[in-house]
Protein backbone atom coordinates (compact mmCIF):
# COMPACT_ATOMS: atom_id res chain seq x y z
CA UNK A 1 0.00 0.00 0.00
CA UNK A 2 2.74 2.48 0.96
CA UNK A 3 4.59 1.74 -2.27
CA UNK A 4 1.40 2.38 -4.26
CA UNK A 5 0.89 5.66 -2.41
CA UNK A 6 4.47 6.60 -3.20
CA UNK A 7 3.98 5.91 -6.90
CA UNK A 8 0.75 7.92 -6.79
CA UNK A 9 2.56 10.82 -5.14
CA UNK A 10 5.23 10.78 -7.86
CA UNK A 11 2.56 10.71 -10.57
CA UNK A 12 0.75 13.62 -8.95
CA UNK A 13 3.99 15.58 -8.68
CA UNK A 14 4.65 14.98 -12.36
CA UNK A 15 1.13 16.02 -13.25
CA UNK A 16 1.08 19.14 -11.07
CA UNK A 17 2.84 21.40 -13.60
CA UNK A 18 0.46 20.21 -16.31
CA UNK A 19 -2.60 20.73 -14.09
CA UNK A 20 -1.29 24.17 -13.08
CA UNK A 21 -0.63 25.11 -16.69
CA UNK A 22 -4.12 24.03 -17.73
CA UNK A 23 -5.63 26.07 -14.90
CA UNK A 24 -3.73 29.15 -16.05
CA UNK A 25 -4.96 28.89 -19.62
CA UNK A 26 -8.50 30.21 -20.02
CA UNK A 27 -11.03 28.88 -22.42
CA UNK A 28 -11.41 31.43 -25.21
CA UNK A 29 -14.65 32.24 -27.00
CA UNK A 30 -14.91 34.79 -29.79
CA UNK A 31 -18.53 35.56 -30.73
CA UNK A 32 -18.77 37.35 -34.07
CA UNK A 33 -21.99 38.98 -35.25
CA UNK A 34 -22.47 39.65 -38.97
CA UNK A 35 -23.23 43.25 -40.08
CA UNK A 36 -24.16 44.41 -36.57
CA UNK A 37 -23.74 48.17 -36.29
CA UNK A 38 -21.95 50.20 -33.64
CA UNK A 39 -25.30 51.59 -32.52
CA UNK A 40 -27.35 48.37 -32.61
CA UNK A 41 -26.86 47.43 -28.92
CA UNK A 42 -28.35 49.09 -25.88
CA UNK A 43 -24.93 49.44 -24.27
CA UNK A 44 -23.87 51.48 -27.32
CA UNK A 45 -26.89 53.78 -27.27
CA UNK A 46 -29.63 51.77 -29.01
CA UNK A 47 -33.03 52.86 -27.70
CA UNK A 48 -35.46 50.48 -29.40
CA UNK A 49 -33.92 47.06 -30.08
CA UNK A 50 -33.78 44.91 -26.94
CA UNK A 51 -30.33 43.47 -26.12
CA UNK A 52 -30.41 42.74 -22.37
CA UNK A 53 -27.82 39.94 -22.40
CA UNK A 54 -25.14 41.81 -24.30
CA UNK A 55 -25.86 44.89 -22.20
CA UNK A 56 -25.34 42.77 -19.09
CA UNK A 57 -22.17 41.30 -20.60
CA UNK A 58 -20.84 44.85 -20.95
CA UNK A 59 -21.87 45.67 -17.37
CA UNK A 60 -20.07 42.55 -16.13
CA UNK A 61 -16.98 43.20 -18.22
CA UNK A 62 -15.24 45.72 -20.45
CA UNK A 63 -16.86 47.80 -23.18
CA UNK A 64 -14.54 49.11 -25.89
CA UNK A 65 -15.49 52.38 -27.56
CA UNK A 66 -12.83 52.12 -30.28
CA UNK A 67 -12.91 48.51 -31.48
CA UNK A 68 -12.34 48.12 -35.22
CA UNK A 69 -13.21 45.28 -37.57
CA UNK A 70 -10.61 43.99 -40.00
CA UNK A 71 -12.50 45.32 -43.02
CA UNK A 72 -15.81 46.78 -44.08
CA UNK A 73 -17.00 43.44 -45.59
CA UNK A 74 -16.93 39.93 -44.23
CA UNK A 75 -14.21 37.76 -45.81
CA UNK A 76 -11.23 40.12 -45.36
CA UNK A 77 -12.42 41.07 -41.89
CA UNK A 78 -12.41 37.40 -40.89
CA UNK A 79 -9.01 36.88 -42.47
CA UNK A 80 -7.59 39.69 -40.32
CA UNK A 81 -9.19 38.14 -37.25
CA UNK A 82 -7.76 34.70 -37.93
CA UNK A 83 -4.23 35.66 -39.07
CA UNK A 84 -3.23 38.79 -37.15
CA UNK A 85 -2.62 40.75 -40.35
CA UNK A 86 -4.32 43.92 -41.58
CA UNK A 87 -5.70 44.18 -45.11
CA UNK A 88 -2.44 45.58 -46.47
CA UNK A 89 -0.74 42.26 -45.65
CA UNK A 90 -3.56 39.72 -45.34
CA UNK A 91 -3.97 37.04 -47.98
CA UNK A 92 -7.71 37.75 -48.35
CA UNK A 93 -8.39 41.46 -48.87
CA UNK A 94 -11.88 41.43 -50.34
CA UNK A 95 -14.96 39.27 -50.75
CA UNK A 96 -14.36 36.33 -53.04
CA UNK A 97 -13.49 32.66 -52.86
CA UNK A 98 -9.78 32.85 -52.13
CA UNK A 99 -8.76 29.96 -49.83
CA UNK A 100 -6.12 30.53 -47.20
CA UNK A 101 -2.89 28.83 -48.32
CA UNK A 102 -1.21 26.17 -46.17
CA UNK A 103 1.52 28.53 -44.94
CA UNK A 104 -0.95 30.86 -43.23
CA UNK A 105 -1.00 30.47 -39.44
CA UNK A 106 -4.38 31.00 -37.82
CA UNK A 107 -5.40 31.63 -34.22
CA UNK A 108 -6.76 28.09 -34.13
CA UNK A 109 -3.43 26.60 -35.19
CA UNK A 110 -1.58 28.53 -32.49
CA UNK A 111 -4.04 27.50 -29.80
CA UNK A 112 -3.82 23.86 -30.86
CA UNK A 113 -0.08 24.10 -30.19
CA UNK A 114 -0.98 25.14 -26.65
CA UNK A 115 -3.22 22.11 -26.18
CA UNK A 116 -6.59 23.70 -26.94
CA UNK A 117 -9.49 21.88 -28.53
CA UNK A 118 -10.70 24.18 -31.30
CA UNK A 119 -14.06 24.66 -32.99
CA UNK A 120 -15.62 26.96 -35.55
CA UNK A 121 -19.39 27.15 -35.51
CA UNK A 122 -20.93 29.48 -38.08
CA UNK A 123 -19.65 31.25 -41.18
CA UNK A 124 -16.09 30.78 -42.41
CA UNK A 125 -15.55 32.47 -45.80
CA UNK A 126 -11.84 31.61 -46.12
CA UNK A 127 -11.85 28.30 -47.99
CA UNK A 128 -14.17 25.92 -49.82
CA UNK A 129 -14.61 22.16 -49.47
CA UNK A 130 -11.40 20.37 -50.44
CA UNK A 131 -9.30 23.54 -50.48
CA UNK A 132 -6.28 24.44 -48.37
CA UNK A 133 -8.43 27.02 -46.62
CA UNK A 134 -10.96 24.57 -45.19
CA UNK A 135 -11.34 25.13 -41.41
CA UNK A 136 -10.21 21.57 -40.62
CA UNK A 137 -6.98 22.35 -42.50
CA UNK A 138 -6.52 25.68 -40.75
CA UNK A 139 -6.41 24.51 -37.15
CA UNK A 140 -10.03 23.73 -36.28
CA UNK A 141 -10.72 20.30 -34.82
CA UNK A 142 -14.43 20.74 -35.43
CA UNK A 143 -16.47 22.80 -37.88
CA UNK A 144 -20.21 23.24 -38.33
CA UNK A 145 -21.82 25.86 -40.54
CA UNK A 146 -21.28 27.62 -43.86
CA UNK A 147 -18.05 27.54 -45.86
CA UNK A 148 -18.70 30.52 -48.13
CA UNK A 149 -20.51 33.80 -47.62
CA UNK A 150 -22.87 33.33 -50.58
CA UNK A 151 -24.26 30.14 -49.07
CA UNK A 152 -24.55 31.97 -45.74
CA UNK A 153 -27.01 34.47 -47.20
CA UNK A 154 -29.74 31.85 -46.89
CA UNK A 155 -30.94 31.16 -43.33
CA UNK A 156 -32.94 28.16 -44.58
CA UNK A 157 -30.36 26.33 -46.71
CA UNK A 158 -30.63 22.81 -48.04
CA UNK A 159 -27.56 21.75 -46.07
CA UNK A 160 -24.83 22.90 -43.70
CA UNK A 161 -21.33 21.47 -43.32
CA UNK A 162 -20.08 19.37 -40.42
CA UNK A 163 -16.35 19.15 -40.95
CA UNK A 164 -16.13 17.93 -44.57
CA UNK A 165 -19.54 16.29 -44.71
CA UNK A 166 -22.79 17.89 -45.86
CA UNK A 167 -25.58 17.76 -43.29
CA UNK A 168 -28.91 17.73 -45.20
CA UNK A 169 -31.67 19.94 -43.82
CA UNK A 170 -35.43 19.84 -44.38
CA UNK A 171 -35.57 23.15 -46.27
CA UNK A 172 -36.33 23.42 -49.99
CA UNK A 173 -34.60 26.15 -52.01
CA UNK A 174 -35.89 27.76 -55.21
CA UNK A 175 -33.03 27.89 -57.71
CA UNK A 176 -35.03 28.91 -60.79
CA UNK A 177 -33.69 32.49 -60.92
CA UNK A 178 -30.08 31.88 -59.89
CA UNK A 179 -29.38 28.16 -60.38
CA UNK A 180 -25.65 28.49 -59.69
CA UNK A 181 -25.86 30.70 -56.62
CA UNK A 182 -24.92 28.75 -53.46
CA UNK A 183 -27.48 30.55 -51.30
CA UNK A 184 -30.85 31.18 -52.89
CA UNK A 185 -34.26 31.56 -51.27
CA UNK A 186 -36.17 28.76 -49.54
CA UNK A 187 -39.72 27.89 -50.53
CA UNK A 188 -40.04 25.44 -47.63
CA UNK A 189 -38.63 26.71 -44.34
CA UNK A 190 -38.13 24.26 -41.50
CA UNK A 191 -34.59 24.42 -40.13
CA UNK A 192 -33.29 27.88 -39.20
CA UNK A 193 -29.51 27.82 -39.48
CA UNK A 194 -28.83 30.20 -36.61
CA UNK A 195 -30.75 27.99 -34.18
CA UNK A 196 -28.85 24.91 -35.35
CA UNK A 197 -25.53 26.70 -34.89
CA UNK A 198 -26.46 27.76 -31.37
CA UNK A 199 -27.21 24.17 -30.39
CA UNK A 200 -23.89 23.03 -31.90
CA UNK A 201 -22.00 25.70 -29.95
CA UNK A 202 -23.68 24.81 -26.68
CA UNK A 203 -22.98 21.14 -27.33
CA UNK A 204 -19.31 21.85 -27.95
CA UNK A 205 -18.99 23.69 -24.64
CA UNK A 206 -20.81 20.89 -22.80
CA UNK A 207 -18.48 18.29 -24.28
CA UNK A 208 -15.27 20.24 -23.72
CA UNK A 209 -15.98 21.94 -20.40
CA UNK A 210 -12.82 20.40 -18.91
CA UNK A 211 -10.91 22.64 -21.33
CA UNK A 212 -8.96 24.36 -22.47
CA UNK A 213 -10.99 25.09 -25.59
CA UNK A 214 -11.29 27.77 -28.26
CA UNK A 215 -14.72 28.39 -29.76
CA UNK A 216 -15.03 30.75 -32.70
CA UNK A 217 -18.79 31.32 -32.85
CA UNK A 218 -19.27 33.19 -36.14
CA UNK A 219 -23.00 33.87 -36.25
CA UNK A 220 -24.69 35.17 -39.41
CA UNK A 221 -27.24 37.41 -37.68
CA UNK A 222 -28.23 40.10 -38.63
CA UNK A 223 -26.91 39.75 -42.21
CA UNK A 224 -29.58 39.81 -44.93
CA UNK A 225 -30.41 37.18 -47.50
CA UNK A 226 -29.48 39.41 -50.44
CA UNK A 227 -31.27 37.15 -52.92
CA UNK A 228 -34.61 37.59 -51.14
CA UNK A 229 -34.98 41.29 -51.95
CA UNK A 230 -37.12 43.22 -49.48
CA UNK A 231 -37.85 39.93 -47.68
CA UNK A 232 -34.18 39.42 -46.91
CA UNK A 233 -34.27 39.83 -43.14
CA UNK A 234 -35.06 36.16 -42.61
CA UNK A 235 -36.13 35.19 -39.12
CA UNK A 236 -38.71 32.63 -37.89
CA UNK A 237 -40.80 35.32 -36.18
CA UNK A 238 -40.71 39.01 -35.33
CA UNK A 239 -40.65 38.31 -31.59
CA UNK A 240 -41.44 41.36 -29.42
CA UNK A 241 -41.65 43.57 -32.51
CA UNK A 242 -44.52 41.75 -34.26
CA UNK A 243 -47.07 44.42 -33.38
CA UNK A 244 -44.87 47.42 -34.10
CA UNK A 245 -45.97 49.81 -36.82
CA UNK A 246 -42.72 49.31 -38.76
CA UNK A 247 -41.88 48.03 -42.24
CA UNK A 248 -41.39 44.26 -42.16
CA UNK A 249 -37.64 44.43 -42.91
CA UNK A 250 -37.15 46.58 -39.81
CA UNK A 251 -39.16 44.17 -37.69
CA UNK A 252 -36.97 41.38 -39.01
CA UNK A 253 -33.78 43.32 -38.38
CA UNK A 254 -34.71 44.02 -34.76
CA UNK A 255 -35.89 40.44 -34.21
CA UNK A 256 -32.61 39.07 -35.57
CA UNK A 257 -30.57 41.15 -33.13
CA UNK A 258 -32.74 40.26 -30.16
CA UNK A 259 -32.56 36.57 -31.13
CA UNK A 260 -28.77 36.83 -31.32
CA UNK A 261 -28.74 38.51 -27.92
CA UNK A 262 -30.85 35.76 -26.39
CA UNK A 263 -28.49 33.04 -27.58
CA UNK A 264 -25.45 34.88 -26.28
CA UNK A 265 -27.30 34.85 -22.97
CA UNK A 266 -27.79 31.09 -23.22
CA UNK A 267 -24.08 30.58 -23.83
CA UNK A 268 -23.05 32.73 -20.86
CA UNK A 269 -25.57 30.91 -18.66
CA UNK A 270 -24.08 27.56 -19.71
CA UNK A 271 -20.60 28.70 -18.71
CA UNK A 272 -21.93 29.43 -15.22
CA UNK A 273 -23.85 26.15 -15.04
CA UNK A 274 -20.73 24.17 -15.97
CA UNK A 275 -18.63 26.02 -13.38
CA UNK A 276 -16.21 27.40 -15.98
CA UNK A 277 -17.41 31.00 -16.06
CA UNK A 278 -14.35 32.33 -14.25
CA UNK A 279 -11.97 30.42 -16.49
CA UNK A 280 -13.47 31.55 -19.79
CA UNK A 281 -12.55 34.70 -21.68
CA UNK A 282 -15.39 35.80 -23.96
CA UNK A 283 -15.03 38.50 -26.61
CA UNK A 284 -17.94 39.78 -28.69
CA UNK A 285 -17.72 41.93 -31.85
CA UNK A 286 -19.12 42.36 -35.38
CA UNK A 287 -17.35 41.75 -38.68
CA UNK A 288 -18.20 45.23 -40.06
CA UNK A 289 -20.77 47.99 -39.82
CA UNK A 290 -24.51 47.71 -40.47
CA UNK A 291 -25.82 46.78 -43.91
CA UNK A 292 -28.39 48.32 -46.22
CA UNK A 293 -29.56 45.07 -47.81
CA UNK A 294 -32.63 42.85 -47.75
CA UNK A 295 -34.85 45.88 -47.12
CA UNK A 296 -32.91 47.00 -44.04
CA UNK A 297 -32.31 50.70 -43.48
CA UNK A 298 -29.42 51.53 -41.13
CA UNK A 299 -30.94 54.96 -40.48
CA UNK A 300 -34.19 53.47 -39.10
CA UNK A 301 -32.60 52.33 -35.81
CA UNK A 302 -29.56 54.64 -36.03
CA UNK A 303 -27.52 51.48 -36.44
CA UNK A 304 -24.25 53.35 -37.01
CA UNK A 305 -24.79 55.36 -33.83
CA UNK A 306 -22.86 58.65 -34.00
CA UNK A 307 -20.64 57.43 -36.83
CA UNK A 308 -20.70 58.18 -40.55
CA UNK A 309 -21.31 55.39 -43.07
CA UNK A 310 -22.16 51.74 -42.97
CA UNK A 311 -20.99 48.48 -44.59
CA UNK A 312 -18.61 49.05 -47.57
CA UNK A 313 -17.47 52.41 -46.21
CA UNK A 314 -14.06 53.06 -44.66
CA UNK A 315 -15.53 55.81 -42.53
CA UNK A 316 -15.95 54.59 -38.97
CA UNK A 317 -19.57 53.58 -39.50
CA UNK A 318 -18.29 50.82 -41.77
CA UNK A 319 -15.45 49.55 -39.60
CA UNK A 320 -15.87 50.63 -35.97
CA UNK A 321 -17.94 47.96 -34.19
CA UNK A 322 -19.13 46.91 -30.75
CA UNK A 323 -16.41 45.22 -28.72
CA UNK A 324 -17.26 43.62 -25.37
CA UNK A 325 -14.91 41.50 -23.26
CA UNK A 326 -15.93 39.43 -20.24
CA UNK A 327 -13.87 37.28 -17.87
CA UNK A 328 -15.23 37.19 -14.31
CA UNK A 329 -12.54 37.62 -11.69
CA UNK A 330 -10.00 38.85 -14.23
CA UNK A 331 -11.68 41.71 -16.13
CA UNK A 332 -13.05 44.37 -13.81
CA UNK A 333 -16.82 44.71 -14.31
CA UNK A 334 -18.38 47.91 -15.56
CA UNK A 335 -15.20 49.21 -17.19
CA UNK A 336 -14.77 51.09 -20.45
CA UNK A 337 -11.73 51.57 -22.65
CA UNK A 338 -11.05 53.97 -25.50
CA UNK A 339 -8.03 51.94 -26.65
CA UNK A 340 -8.13 51.79 -30.46
CA UNK A 341 -7.60 48.15 -31.43
CA UNK A 342 -8.55 46.01 -34.40
CA UNK A 343 -9.23 42.41 -35.34
CA UNK A 344 -5.58 41.72 -36.13
CA UNK A 345 -4.89 42.22 -32.40
CA UNK A 346 -6.91 39.15 -31.45
CA UNK A 347 -4.30 36.60 -32.53
CA UNK A 348 -1.49 37.92 -30.28
CA UNK A 349 -4.00 38.47 -27.46
CA UNK A 350 -5.20 34.87 -27.60
CA UNK A 351 -1.63 33.62 -27.92
CA UNK A 352 -0.56 35.51 -24.80
CA UNK A 353 -3.50 34.18 -22.80
CA UNK A 354 -2.68 30.64 -23.94
CA UNK A 355 1.06 31.01 -23.32
CA UNK A 356 2.11 30.24 -26.89
CA UNK A 357 4.67 32.21 -28.88
CA UNK A 358 3.90 33.98 -32.15
CA UNK A 359 6.94 33.30 -34.34
CA UNK A 360 5.93 34.97 -37.61
CA UNK A 361 5.61 38.70 -38.38
CA UNK A 362 2.11 40.04 -37.73
CA UNK A 363 0.46 43.45 -37.48
CA UNK A 364 -1.33 42.78 -34.22
CA UNK A 365 -0.51 43.84 -30.67
CA UNK A 366 -1.78 41.96 -27.62
CA UNK A 367 -4.41 43.89 -25.66
CA UNK A 368 -4.04 41.72 -22.54
CA UNK A 369 -2.71 44.67 -20.44
CA UNK A 370 -5.94 46.57 -21.12
CA UNK A 371 -8.13 43.53 -20.51
CA UNK A 372 -6.58 42.74 -17.16
CA UNK A 373 -5.74 46.31 -16.13
CA UNK A 374 -2.12 45.32 -15.60
CA UNK A 375 1.06 46.73 -17.09
CA UNK A 376 1.57 49.23 -19.87
CA UNK A 377 -0.49 48.78 -23.03
CA UNK A 378 1.48 49.16 -26.28
CA UNK A 379 -0.44 51.11 -28.91
CA UNK A 380 -0.50 51.17 -32.68
CA UNK A 381 1.06 54.24 -34.20
CA UNK A 382 -0.94 53.52 -37.36
CA UNK A 383 -3.96 51.31 -38.11
CA UNK A 384 -4.61 50.53 -41.77
CA UNK A 385 -7.48 49.36 -44.00
CA UNK A 386 -7.90 49.01 -47.74
CA UNK A 387 -10.99 48.14 -49.79
CA UNK A 388 -11.32 47.31 -53.47
CA UNK A 389 -15.00 47.40 -54.45
CA UNK A 390 -16.75 50.17 -56.38
CA UNK A 391 -14.34 50.66 -59.26
CA UNK A 392 -11.41 51.99 -57.26
CA UNK A 393 -9.27 51.13 -54.26
CA UNK A 394 -9.78 53.02 -51.02
CA UNK A 395 -7.52 53.33 -48.01
CA UNK A 396 -8.01 54.47 -44.44
CA UNK A 397 -5.59 55.12 -41.59
CA UNK A 398 -6.11 55.85 -37.94
CA UNK A 399 -3.22 57.58 -36.18
CA UNK A 400 -4.17 58.40 -32.61
CA UNK A 401 -6.92 61.02 -32.74
CA UNK A 402 -6.58 61.39 -36.52
CA UNK A 403 -8.47 59.44 -39.20
CA UNK A 404 -7.59 59.62 -42.89
CA UNK A 405 -9.76 58.31 -45.72
CA UNK A 406 -9.08 58.47 -49.44
CA UNK A 407 -8.97 56.81 -52.82
CA UNK A 408 -5.80 55.36 -54.24
CA UNK A 409 -3.51 58.13 -55.59
CA UNK A 410 -5.99 60.83 -54.57
CA UNK A 411 -5.60 63.43 -51.79
CA UNK A 412 -6.71 62.09 -48.41
CA UNK A 413 -9.40 63.61 -46.25
CA UNK A 414 -8.36 64.12 -42.62
CA UNK A 415 -10.66 64.08 -39.59
CA UNK A 416 -10.08 64.78 -35.91
CA UNK A 417 -12.04 62.05 -34.13
CA UNK A 418 -11.82 63.84 -30.77
CA UNK A 419 -13.92 66.73 -32.05
CA UNK A 420 -15.53 65.22 -35.16
CA UNK A 421 -16.66 61.68 -34.47
CA UNK A 422 -18.86 61.49 -37.57
CA UNK A 423 -16.00 62.52 -39.89
CA UNK A 424 -17.90 65.42 -41.41
CA UNK A 425 -15.19 68.13 -41.31
CA UNK A 426 -12.13 67.56 -43.51
CA UNK A 427 -9.25 69.41 -41.79
CA UNK A 428 -6.46 68.25 -44.11
CA UNK A 429 -5.72 71.77 -45.29
CA UNK A 430 -5.09 72.95 -41.75
CA UNK A 431 -2.75 70.11 -40.75
CA UNK A 432 -0.24 69.55 -43.57
CA UNK A 433 2.28 67.95 -41.19
CA UNK A 434 -0.23 65.25 -40.14
CA UNK A 435 -1.21 64.62 -43.75
CA UNK A 436 2.47 64.31 -44.74
CA UNK A 437 3.12 61.80 -41.94
CA UNK A 438 0.16 59.64 -42.92
CA UNK A 439 1.04 59.80 -46.63
CA UNK A 440 4.60 58.72 -45.84
CA UNK A 441 3.19 55.74 -43.92
CA UNK A 442 0.85 54.86 -46.77
CA UNK A 443 3.77 54.48 -49.19
CA UNK A 444 4.90 51.39 -47.26
CA UNK A 445 1.69 50.26 -45.61
CA UNK A 446 0.96 47.33 -47.92
CA UNK A 447 2.53 44.50 -49.83
CA UNK A 448 1.57 44.00 -53.46
CA UNK A 449 -1.08 41.40 -54.24
CA UNK A 450 -1.97 40.13 -57.70
CA UNK A 451 -5.43 39.26 -56.40
CA UNK A 452 -5.98 42.69 -54.87
CA UNK A 453 -4.15 45.30 -56.99
CA UNK A 454 -4.65 48.97 -56.20
CA UNK A 455 -6.91 50.57 -58.83
CA UNK A 456 -7.70 54.15 -59.72
CA UNK A 457 -11.21 55.20 -60.64
CA UNK A 458 -11.27 56.04 -64.35
CA UNK A 459 -12.93 59.23 -65.51
CA UNK A 460 -16.15 58.77 -67.45
CA UNK A 461 -15.56 58.23 -71.15
CA UNK A 462 -11.98 57.02 -70.68
CA UNK A 463 -10.99 53.42 -71.34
Amino acid sequence: MSRNLGVLAVVLLLLCPIISLAADRPNIIFILADDLGYGDLGCYGQKVIQTPNLDRMAAEGLRFTDCYAGSTVCAPSRCCLMTGLHTGHAFVRGNGRFPLPPEEVTVAELLKQAGYTTALVGKWGLGEDGSTGHPNRQGFDYFFGYLNQGHAHNYYPEFLWRNEEKVPLRNVVDRSKKPNHPGGVATKRVDYSHDLMTEEALGFVEKNAAGPFFLYLAYTLPHANNEAGKKGMEVPDFGPYADRDWPEPQKGHAAMITRLDGDVGRLLALLKAKGIDENTFVLFASDNGPHKEGGADPAFFHSSGPLQGYKRSLHDGGIRVPGIARWPGKIRPGTESDLPWAFWDFLPTAAELAGVAVTRPIDGISIVPTLLGQGEQPRHEFMYWEFHEGGSSKQAVRMGRWKAVGQWKKPIALYDLETDLDESDDVAAGHPEIVAKIEAYLRGARTESSDWPMRERKAKGKK
